[in-house]
């Protein structure tokens, strides 16, 4: 994981990490406008490459989705261009995953919720086929138990998703403006970098 830099940083990759429902896609978009950087969302470029998509990948078991999910981060990562990633909520599974996470170059940012939370916005989608005729709670409290310690093995920092939705308007803006605060307090971006959340607002 990056160490704060003297000077002027490098940017890196921003790697949004959690269980799904978090807000990883559309707080990772704003991120982006923030700082600059190109957002990929890790399920949506897998589609793109391979043209199939996660509902497709998982009919034919979780371990081939795994697999390509894994060969797609890396390939993310090693890339030159900074980018801010929504990676997929099941990432931190295989170890692999973790510590390509850990290794330099990029920032984890662990966007939690609690299940009972998170479950209540979370809807059934075809890219999440694990909720697909299940009790939602159910399978919150159980991916919850699972990943959690695996998203803060591998996260620089934490962001608690559900006081952004209870403090009002624009949830996810505020989300996105806490991240980018941890990102300055880690040293991995520098002040220069960020645009002022009013002129990027829609």
């Amino acid at each position: 994981m990056p160490e704060p830099a003297a000077g002027t940083p490098a940017p890196g990759h921003v790697v949004l990490v959690g269980l799904m429902g978090s807000g990883k896609t559309t707080v990772g978009k704003k991120v982006a406008k923030l700082v600059g950087q190109r957002f990929v969302d890790a399920d949506v470029e897998l589609e793109a490459r391979t043209g199939r998509s996660v509902a497709e990948w998982f009919a034919d078991g979780e371990a081939a989705f795994r697999t390509a999910e894994a060969d797609l981060l890396a390939d993310l990562l090693a890339g030159a261009e900074p980018l801010v990633v929504g990676a997929g909520g099941g990432v931190v599974v295989l170890p692999a995953n973790r510590e390509a996470l850990a290794a330099p170059g990029s920032t984890v940012v662990y966007l939690h919720g609690e299940p009972a939370f998170l479950a209540s916005r979370a809807q059934a989608k075809p890219h999440r086929p694990l909720l697909a005729d299940a009790d939602p709670i159910e399978v919150f409290e159980r991916l919850h138990a699972e990943r959690d310690p695996w998203y803060r093995e591998v996260a620089d920092a934490v962001v608690e998703v559900r006081p952004a939705h209870e403090a009002g308007e624009k949830p996810k803006w505020r989300l996105a403006e806490q991240v980018v605060e941890a990102l300055l307090a880690l040293g991995v971006i520098d002040p220069s970098q960020v645009t002022d959340v009013e002129a990027v607002r829609s």
